[in-house]
């Protein structure tokens, strides 16, 4: 017998990214809906800045070509959540800037009130991560905990 799974024709991998990527969807929802975040939650956001579908300020793609990471605490406007991703307002360097993430360019999420993660993968055509600074859009309460205690990776490779 061998040890190798069989290649699915089922592609498990994108379904589940996509139900979790529904995750930040129906969480930030909530906040639009409530109009502020609930009690000490606040959201770290990494997406990728080149992705289909993102639209934000020329200097922020500038500054982060990647990948990029914004704070949603203290200082954010107009949160608007679609079916496909999300809009927000925030300030970087005292300068107020409308951005639209799509939720299939995000590549983590992370609460680090309640010390709760999702990282996703990139797509194929999306590899070689960079290590990147966060956006100084507004200055976080606390950096997340890297224990790794409720944290979900979703990393389905195929064996050829």
């Amino acid at each position: 017998m061998s040890d190798e799974a069989p290649d699915s024709l089922i592609p498990y991998d994108e379904i589940v990214q996509e139900a979790l990527r529904a995750v930040v969807g129906r969480v930030l929802g909530e906040v639009e809906a409530t109009g502020r975040l609930p009690g000490e939650h606040h959201f770290y956001i990494t997406f990728k800045t080149q992705a289909v579908g993102v639209d934000i300020p020329r200097h922020l793609i500038e500054r982060f070509p990647d990948e990029m990471t914004i704070v949603i605490q203290n200082r954010f406007w107009d949160l608007k959540v679609r079916e496909d991703g999300f809009e927000v307002g925030l300030s970087f360097n005292q300068a107020p800037a409308r951005l639209i993430i799509p939720f299939s360019a995000i590549t983590g999420f992370v609460d680090p009130a309640v010390n709760f993660a999702l990282q996703f993968q990139a797509q194929a055509e999306e590899t070689g991560f960079e290590e990147h600074e966060h956006a100084e859009n507004d200055p976080p309460a606390a950096e997340p905990v890297e224990d790794g205690s409720n944290v979900v990776s979703v990393d389905f490779k195929r064996k050829k």
